[in-house]
């Protein structure tokens, strides 16, 4: 098949990397090593996203009280002290996760940054064990 990205453990095209992407049942987006957004899923978002939002720095798309926080962890990452940030909250009768992870090659130079927010209200709710497809 031509146009298939060669990855790691396989091959994809780049239509289905943003199939794949945009079905996952969590908000991802990305933050390149220089702070810029240059990616997030196109799908209903817990934090709205909009186009414009491509290009700019991530410092100037979070509100002023957290951005002291945001440059916290972008520090961490790049220096190599941290590779992962986790915060949570609840909104809207919702349990929300946050997880920022550094992002780096092979040979563990950072490469950015990827946020990852994941609605974990039902998940939180599960107790015993489905080992059987069950749909009713």
């Amino acid at each position: 098949m031509d146009n298939q990205l060669d990855l790691k453990t396989g091959r994809l095209t780049a239509e289905q990397v943003d199939l794949i992407l945009r079905t996952l049942p969590l908000d991802i987006s990305f933050v390149d090593e220089n702070d810029t957004i240059i990616y997030y899923s196109e799908k209903k978002r817990i934090f709205t996203r909009v186009p414009a939002v491509i290009g700019r720095k991530v410092q100037n798309c979070h509100p002023a009280r957290s951005v002291e926080v945001v440059e916290k962890i972008l520090k961490a990452f790049k220096s190599g002290e941290k590779d992962t940030a986790e915060f949570w909250l609840q909104t809207g009768g919702r349990f929300i996760l946050i997880k920022y992870l550094a992002v780096r090659d092979e040979d563990g130079k950072y490469r950015g940054c990827l946020e990852v927010s994941q609605d974990v209200t039902d998940i939180r709710q599960l107790q015993g064990q489905r080992r059987l497809l069950d749909w009713e």
